[in-house]
């Protein structure tokens, strides 16, 4: 019993150093990748509005996107699906709630205002994709089918909205941290190469745990994974509230929802199809899908109210995180 304890406790102390490590370094190279992808396009005469939403939007979300790819092919499906919705859930409940606790979020883009509903049906396709209980290869393909569709949208609308509010906040920060082109191209290598390295050491500790601990690799993708690849996301919206972009705080979170619902999961599904467990349907689904609905409604704006996400919203919806979170840790307390 004496040389149990310590064998254990080594086992479990080996893959969480790996997952504080990797996620420090996954946080510091997405954030270094973002602003080297970015002062790239610039450098290039990408349209601002263009880099909002398309540049910025894939480099926010490329923590999940490699983690979630490094998962599918290791043989962990489970985890990389964990990841993506398990981040759409955080970026929307716990990310936009401190971001608008800080700075209510008004919206003022038009184009914004086109994504709100493009993300809603957007999950209803990939709700009504996994409600047999698998994506398969040909799932994972339509939903990348539509990830093309619409990142030619985002290139169109990029190329031609250089009024809206979203393009001028996005000009006026791509003006505050210019640099270089040899700077700028050094920073998306050296971020990219250290956020797939960092990706495998997080995937690696967090597969890790989730055996040692008996709970599926879903779990553990929902929380710890989902927050760790999240956290470039809320690092970007609360400087961008703090500064009185809220266009571009709401543009982070919509554009990382909509990669990872199309393409992260997307490309999951065509490395293995992934068999869903039925409790993820009942519970993380609908809470997905509610959390985006509730979204579109405060973006969206009716009855001639003004698209925004006040504190008491934003309370409401940290409070909802809160209860999302210990639903999940209430089901893994009997296996413990």
């Amino acid at each position: 019993m004496s040389n149990t304890l310590p064998l254990r406790t080594v086992t479990m102390l080996l893959p969480s150093l790996a997952i504080l490590v990797g996620l420090a370094l996954l946080v510091w190279s997405a954030d270094r990748f973002v602003e080297g992808a970015s002062s790239t396009a610039s450098h290039y005469s990408v349209p601002p509005l263009l880099v909002g939403m398309l540049i910025v939007g894939f480099g926010t979300s490329a923590p999940e996107m490699v983690v979630s790819t490094l998962a599918a092919s290791q043989g962990n499906p489970g985890l990389a699906l964990g990841n993506a919705w398990g981040s759409n859930i955080v970026n929307i409940a716990l990310i936009l709630g401190v971001t608008a606790l800080i700075s209510p979020i008004i919206v003022h883009s038009m184009i914004l205002r086109k994504e709100l509903p493009i993300l809603a049906a957007v999950t209803a396709l990939s709700a009504y994709l996994v409600w047999d209980g698998q994506i398969t290869r040909l799932d994972a393909w339509v939903l990348l089918a539509v990830f093309g569709v619409l990142v030619t949208w985002s290139i169109v609308e990029g190329m031609r909205g250089g009024g809206d509010a979203l393009a001028v906040e996005t000009a006026t920060e791509l003006k505050a941290h210019a640099m270089p082109l040899n700077r700028s191209l050094v920073w998306l290598v050296v971020g990219l190469l250290v956020l797939v390295a960092s990706s495998r050491l997080l995937v690696w500790g967090a597969v890790s745990i989730a055996q040692s601990l008996g709970v599926s690799d879903l779990i553990i993708g929902l929380t710890v994974v989902a927050v760790g690849t999240s956290l470039p996301e809320l690092a970007s919206c609360v400087a961008a509230a703090r500064k009185g972009e809220h266009d571009i705080a709401l543009g982070n979170v919509l554009g990382s929802n909509l990669f990872n619902t199309l393409a992260v999961v997307g490309i999951a599904g065509a490395i293995a199809p992934i068999n869903i467990e039925a409790a993820s349907i009942t519970r993380d689904l609908p809470v997905m899908a509610g959390l985006t609905l509730v979204l579109f409604v405060m973006g969206w704006g009716f009855r001639g109210r003004q698209g925004r996400i006040n504190r008491w919203e934003a309370g409401a919806l940290l409070a909802a995180y809160l209860a999302y979170t210990g639903w999940l840790l209430s089901t893994i307390a009997p296996a413990a």
